[in-house]
């Protein structure tokens, strides 16, 4: 089906044989500024403190303490330059070029202490097969312009609508971040109940990591631009722990599956959602469906949590 002239202009295409370079080297530099936050904000439950946020130019640390100033990173994808800023008015500029995560880790590092920050990163990338140190990465070093940009705006786009899923929702709901270590917009869910330990095994991150981040029961949705076992741009659902039938309950649209390549989650392409005639109304079914599948299967108490999504008068 062709996409609307709306759909199309809102949601630009993504294939990921097109910019995985420039993808991967975008991975990396996320995750050194994200690397920033965890060394210096404080600890918040399931690792909220360290995850970035969708901005209209890009994306941001938000606010990170650093003694009695503050300052935040900021991602520019529409001039293409990383931008730190401290309360007291300093500023300091990378340019986005294409440049190895070695030089951008060199560049970073001092545009911090240029700026009297000092933050220990650990200088190692984690949720990747392959962890090569930042400061001797030359392997990763594409950057288009074009491709950096469009990722943007199909986050701001997955960042709206997952934005107007978690107001439906009257229990405890973490707010839609981007989480560096996997490259990943999130919106999650909490049933109230604490789960099972979870075994851990992401690659190149230590177990505790994991035992914290669904150390409750939840519900989670996002977008993901892709990799590994799926090369295509999807947006996921999944729960923890995974009540029984959970794979077997239908969820929509109909180009939505479950996929065991990812460990059990059910995957909707980007593509499905980007050529919809109503595209925010195709995600938010996706959604909804997916959370019913995990609050149904897992007995959670849906009459405490689930509201009509009404503004109030």
């Amino acid at each position: 089906m062709r996409a609307s002239t709306r759909g199309a202009a809102a949601w630009p295409p993504l294939p990921l044989d097109g910019w995985r370079d420039t993808y991967e080297t975008l991975h990396m530099w996320s995750q050194i500024v994200g690397k920033t936050r965890l060394a210096l904000a404080p600890m918040e439950n399931h690792w909220w403190q360290v995850a970035l946020y969708v901005t209209p130019r890009g994306l941001t640390t938000s606010a990170i303490p650093s003694g009695s100033r503050t300052f935040a990173v900021d991602f520019d994808f529409l001039d293409h330059h990383l931008y730190v800023r401290t309360s007291d008015g300093a500023i300091s500029a990378i340019p986005l070029v294409a440049q190895s995560v070695a030089d951008f880790y060199t560049a970073y590092v001092a545009a911090l202490r240029a700026l009297g920050i000092e933050a220990p990163i650990r200088p190692v990338p984690v949720e990747v097969e392959t962890a090569i140190p930042f400061g001797v990465d030359r392997e990763h070093a594409a950057y288009d312009a074009d491709a950096a940009h469009r990722c943007w705006r199909v986050l701001t786009q997955a960042d709206r609508v997952l934005k107007q899923f978690r107001g439906r929702f009257g229990g405890k709901a973490s707010p839609v971040h981007f989480f560096w270590g996997s490259f990943d917009l999130a919106a999650t869910r909490f049933s109230g109940r604490s789960a099972p330990r979870h075994p851990g095994g992401a690659p190149n991150c230590p177990d505790y990591v994991m035992v914290e981040a669904y150390s409750h029961e939840c519900s989670s949705v996002g977008f993901w631009p892709g990799g590994r076992t799926i090369d295509e741009p999807v947006f996921y659902a999944y729960a923890y722990p995974e009540p029984p039938g959970y794979a077997d309950h239908p969820v929509r649209p109909a180009a939505a599956r479950y996929s065991r390549e990812l460990g059990g989650e059910f995957i909707l392409p980007y593509e499905a959602v980007r050529c919809a005639p109503d595209p925010d109304a195709a995600l938010l079914e996706f959604c909804q469906s997916a959370y019913d599948a995990a609050a149904d299967l897992g007995r959670w108490d849906r009459p405490a949590f689930d509201r009509s999504g009404a503004r109030p008068s």
